[in-house]
């Protein structure tokens, strides 16, 4: 069973970086797109970043473009979101999935096509 663990969250000020990670175990995670979403209190849960299995192919939320970076690290089974120049409206809960039913060039930035969860990580931002 593929289990996902997120990690690098935090209470940080606005404008300061973080730099999320997520570890996979139990599956070899190379093949398949994974990306970052987040939820914020009372909201409901939103894509952030998306990569396909080789890297080239990532796409962002408008809200975050230019501000958050995607990579994978297919040597640690891993994917990272460093995010730069944080702001309050960044606070929410950061959860890493995969999609682990298909191959695809492009990934996706449906919530509901991507099958496996992370429990996720917390991360607050000051003003």
């Amino acid at each position: 069973q593929v289990q996902l663990v997120e990690s690098g969250g935090g209470l940080v000020q606005a404008g300061d970086s973080l730099r999320l990670s997520c570890a996979a175990s139990g599956r070899i995670l190379a093949s398949y797109a994974m990306g970052w979403f987040r939820q914020a209190p009372g909201k409901e849960r939103e894509f952030v970043a998306v990569s396909n299995w080789r890297g080239d192919r990532v796409d962002y939320a408008d809200s975050v473009k230019g501000r958050f970076t995607v990579s994978r690290d297919h040597a640690r089974n891993s994917i990272h979101l460093q995010m730069d120049s944080l702001k309050p409206e960044d606070t929410a809960v950061y959860y890493c999935a995969a999609d682990l039913s298909k191959h695809v060039l492009v990934p996706s930035r449906r919530v509901d096509e991507y099958n496996t969860w992370g429990r996720g990580t917390q991360v607050t931002v000051s003003s």
